[in-house]
């Protein structure tokens, strides 16, 4: 059974959120929260699976909601949930340690796949905000030169192949499609994979294609 924590400060909006997802087989609705300070509270209470983060509340706000929650109870994942989904908002709360970002008017179809796929430890993003951030990072970035010849980064510690497996990340590949371009095993890929997040401080994927678009590892059209 997974269970979820609602944080949002309209009661509608948690009510109907409660209501969908004890719907669903497999997921329950455990608390609530009207604010972010609530929301961490409620979390060292009841230590739910995920937390459903509304981005703007009051007092702490969702993304240092996110911050506290995932600093101090590693095991409880953040989906966030916004009607604000400007570039900015997405980095900050994938940052913060959030595991997944969708915009509120998502279907109730694609937010009860979001849970699942966030519980199973993979990000969940909506695709038009991942691409957006993309577009962002690569026409605001001042150089597209490797970060290995642009002096010490967080990049530094990694290997050749963890940098080439970054690099497809950033491209979108799969682990198996990874394995196929490099030819290596899926297994040795989750390895690299493992490896170079925890030297990038990356939790999931979408930080990682984050960082591959910062340091310049992708262009557009590559």
């Amino acid at each position: 059974m997974i269970t979820v924590l609602l944080a949002d400060d309209h009661a509608l909006v948690r009510t109907g959120y409660r209501l969908m997802l004890n719907a669903q087989p497999g997921i329950t609705v455990v608390g609530e929260a009207a604010d972010g300070l609530e929301a961490v509270t409620r979390c060292h209470e009841l230590r739910p699976d995920i937390v459903i983060m509304d981005l703007h509340m009051p007092g702490l706000d969702g993304v240092a909601a996110t911050e506290r929650v995932t600093a101090e109870l590693p095991e409880t994942r953040v989906l966030v949930l916004s009607t604000f989904d400007l570039d900015e908002n997405v980095v900050a709360a994938l940052r913060a340690g959030a595991n997944g970002f969708l915009p509120k008017d998502v279907s109730p179809e694609e937010l009860v796949d979001a849970v699942r796929t966030v519980h199973e430890g993979t990000a969940a993003v909506a695709p038009r905000l991942l691409l957006g951030l993309i577009r962002t990072h690569v026409r605001g970035a001042p150089s597209q030169a490797p970060a290995r010849i642009r002096g010490r980064t967080p990049l530094d510690g990694l290997t050749a192949r963890e940098l080439e497996v970054l690099t497809l990340i950033g491209g979108g590949r799969s682990n198996a499609e990874i394995a196929d371009a490099l030819a290596i095993s899926p297994n040795t890929v989750k390895n690299h994979v493992t490896a170079l997040f925890a030297k990038i401080g990356a939790r999931d994927r979408a930080q990682a294609v984050i960082v591959a678009y910062e340091r310049g590892l992708v262009r557009p059209g590559e």
